[in-house]
Order: C-alpha cells, then structure tokens, then sequence
C-alpha cells in the first residue's frame, strides 16, 4: 500500500464568505479566471456551478511533474466543495469560513495515495509546500476577480 500525502491550507480573503464560495463554485467563470499558472488546458466538461460539475485542466506540480487530471464535483455534508480527480487518487476539500462581515477562510485539504521510497519521502515532504503556494494563487485569484480585478488576471484558462 503506498503512503497517503496530505496537503492542507488556510488563506484568508477580503471578502464575504458567500461570496468567495459562491465563486470557488463556478467553475466556468470566476474559478476559471482565477486559475493560477500551474493549470492548462482548463475545460468544463459537464455542469459548470458545484456539485455535479466535471472539469479537467492538466496541472504542472513541478518542471516535470505534470498530471493530466479530470475532476467530478461533489458537496459534503457540512457544504464543503469536494473535488475528486477520476485518474488518481487525488481529493480536495474546499471548506470556506467567514472570519468577518466582509472577509472569509478559505481552508483545502488534498489527499493522495504517494510514492514509496525516496521518492515518496520527497513528495510528502515538498508537494504539500508547492500545493499551499498553488490553493494561495487561487484564493488570490477569486479575491481579485471578486473585488474587479477582472479578466486577465488569473493564470491557467489555458
């Protein structure tokens, strides 16, 4: 049985709560966006708005570490976005939380079946840095897009 990896995050954003969830939500506009670099060749395959959403984007993790990945949409139980890649492992829950009238949390937590060995001890220990700085980007993204930084801005619509 390979390893688990666990990459968790917190970023707080200047604006409301509903807001930043609503456009974390939206796959195919202020999500799409807010896309930071890592991604390409973004496309919405089915829905477009939360659960029920299918997108897939290939997601460079390093120079050569690149993943090709199709994500189906899905919402927990306490509302949380849960973004599951049907050629992998890989999970990623997006809970957001207000810390304010006009200013949120926004927390992700991605878990993945690792490698085993050197490398694997490699990627438990670097992956989940370069997977904060990514959810960053994104949660930098939405919060431009949401207080008109507009198009242009966002890195990955590829």
């Amino acid at each position: 049985m390979s390893p688990r990896v666990t990459a968790t995050s917190e970023h707080t954003a200047a604006v409301a709560a509903h807001q930043l969830r609503a456009a974390l939500a939206d796959y195919t506009g202020a999500r799409r966006a807010a896309m930071p670099a890592a991604y390409s060749d973004y496309r919405v395959e089915r829905g477009g708005t939360g659960a029920g959403t299918a997108v897939g984007w290939r997601f460079q993790a390093t120079r050569k570490r690149v993943r090709d990945q199709l994500v189906e949409v899905t919402e927990d139980a306490e509302g949380a976005l849960v973004e599951r890649d049907t050629r992998s492992s890989m999970v990623t829950r997006w809970e957001v939380v207000p810390s304010g009238i006009s200013s949120c949390t926004v927390r992700s937590t991605t878990t993945w079946d690792g490698a085993g060995g050197v490398g694997g001890f490699f990627e438990r220990t670097f992956a989940p840095r370069g997977l904060r700085r990514v959810t960053g980007e994104l949660v930098a993204g939405l919060e431009r897009e949401l207080r008109g930084g507009g198009p242009g801005t966002g890195g990955g619509r590829g």
